[in-house]
């Protein structure tokens, strides 16, 4: 079974950094589908050889091949990051249906996790894509109809919460695309729904401690923080986990 946990990392690089290319391109009028990636310090047209992922960073250290300027990790960081969640995956459904829109969904979500992070906004197609993907996934992997309607009621729930804290605090707590995604979160990780919804308040809060912790003293200027980063996180980590926060809350008090 080592193989197609290999194959599957492989898979998971080379698709993340196809997202990484689409994500850059979307709504810019280029196409992602073709056109050469060119250096972001020199604009030169990148050879194959510099577009291997993960691969092509490590043999060249860090640096362009074609001026020297140095390249962010956060490209190959990504693809590390979906290389490894495809291989955990497979550790979990196994070669099966649900294991495709499994990672469909993921591939989906990290385009919107990116997206999030440059631009504050969700975009409507990626996020139907992810949400049909997620909802295909839950039922494939459901034990039964009547857990898959469990999760449906749950996910019902969560993003109706999330709606609601929308409306209330007129977007200034909450963007109005976070509770579709939290709809599709809840979808993909069944269960481990309302695990991963308070692990991602708790990651939300703790990254926002530490901003604020970071600002110049005396500083009032708020700082806008896509909150999609922070779901995705805590619906994952509740899902390849399977921590139970209000279990962890009771060991605490113990």
């Amino acid at each position: 079974m080592l193989l197609p946990a290999v194959l599957l990392g492989m898979l998971g690089a080379v698709v993340a950094s196809f997202v990484g290319v689409l994500v850059a391109r979307l709504h810019t009028g280029a196409s992602f589908l073709s056109g050469r990636s060119r250096c972001d310090a020199c604009n030169r047209e990148l050879s194959p050889f510099a577009l291997v992922p993960i691969l092509s960073y490590l043999a060249a250290r860090g640096r362009a091949q074609c001026c020297g300027a140095r390249i962010s990790s956060f490209a190959p960081l990504t693809e590390a990051l979906l290389g490894g969640l495809f291989v955990l995956s497979y550790a979990k459904l196994g070669l099966s249906l649900a294991l495709l829109f499994t990672l469909l969904s993921l591939a989906s979500l990290l385009a919107l996790v990116l997206y999030d992070l440059a631009h504050q906004i969700l975009p409507p197609v990626v996020l139907g894509v992810f949400v049909a993907s997620a909802a295909a996934t839950g039922f494939f992997s459901a034990a039964s109809l009547a857990e898959f309607s469990g999760t449906l009621f749950t996910a019902g729930v969560i993003a109706g919460s999330l709606t609601l804290l929308h409306y209330l605090s007129r977007g200034r707590a909450m963007g109005f695309s976070d509770a579709p995604l939290s709809l599709g979160l809840a979808l993909l990780v069944g269960p481990a729904a309302l695990s991963g919804f308070v692990f991602s308040f708790w990651i939300g809060a703790v990254i926002g401690i530490g901003l604020l912790v970071q600002r110049p003293r005396g500083s009032r200027m708020g700082v806008e923080v896509p909150f999609a980063p922070f779901l995705a996180a805590g619906f994952l980590l509740a899902y390849f986990t399977q921590w139970n926060p209000f279990i962890l809350i009771a060991a605490l008090a113990n």
